[in-house]
């Protein structure tokens, strides 16, 4: 058997640089360093590239960042619109949760950019059509996909922060949460009673249930909203 000698790439023969490759790059880049240390320079670096090649594809760490949140959302997939619109609001609100815990800091890459890339907007054009589809009026639907959006992406950014605090699983989130209970049930109870008596409630450690909890809430909402008495006819609500 013969060996080939090593041979250093020709630089001519590398694929020219594009916004593809430098949006790969920053989503790996994000999971390696977060959002905090995500930087231009950084990222030229790790393409092995001048941070002012970067700037002929994207032109600020703005527009970076508004095609790193495209490309999360290009990942997460549609709810079955065979379902009803409980179902289906359920399966988008989780499907995005999972789409966000994905990747690190994704929760507030979504949160802080605009405008919508074409993905984004998709997502968004769904989830309006199935708050139309539950009976809700145009300024009721736009309302509740606001607060549909803020609760998912604030659940996720808070799940992080804990994570980041305590350890990504197991014994160091237990902990936190062993703490926090005990400090609760220490409170004079004379002056909190209700924070030690649902103590062991508030620091339940389950975010699968709290997550499931908050999207029923968000439901009976939703509902109540649909089952109001219709504006007169011209009349916004």
């Amino acid at each position: 058997m013969s060996i080939v000698p090593y041979r250093k790439a020709d630089r001519r023969t590398r694929r020219p640089l594009d916004q593809e490759q430098i949006v790969a790059a920053a989503l790996a880049l994000l999971d390696d360093v977060g959002l905090d240390q995500l930087t231009m320079r950084r990222l030229a670096e790790r393409l092995g590239v001048k941070a002012a090649s970067l700037y002929k594809h994207v032109r600020s760490k703005e527009e970076l960042l508004a095609l790193l949140g495209d490309e999360i959302s290009g990942a997460i997939p549609f709810a079955d619109a065979s379902g009803g619109w409980r179902d289906q609001l359920t399966e988008i609100a989780w499907n995005v949760r999972r789409g966000l815990l994905a990747h690190r800091d994704a929760a507030r890459v979504v949160a802080a950019t605009a405008p919508f890339g074409p993905r984004r907007l998709r997502h968004i054009e769904v989830l309006l059509r199935v708050l139309r589809d539950a009976g809700l009026g145009p300024r009721d639907a736009a309302r509740a996909a606001y607060h549909c959006n803020n609760f998912v992406t604030e659940f996720v950014a808070d799940e992080a922060r804990f994570a980041a605090f305590a350890g990504t699983e197991g014994a160091g989130r237990r902990k936190l949460f062993a703490e926090a209970r005990r400090h609760f049930k220490s409170l004079p109870r004379q002056e909190y009673p209700t924070i030690v008596e649902l103590a062991d409630d508030l620091t339940e450690n389950d975010p699968d249930a709290l997550f499931q909890f908050g999207i029923e809430l968000w439901l009976r909402g939703i509902a109540a909203l649909a089952a109001r008495p219709r504006p007169r006819r011209g009349i916004k609500n």
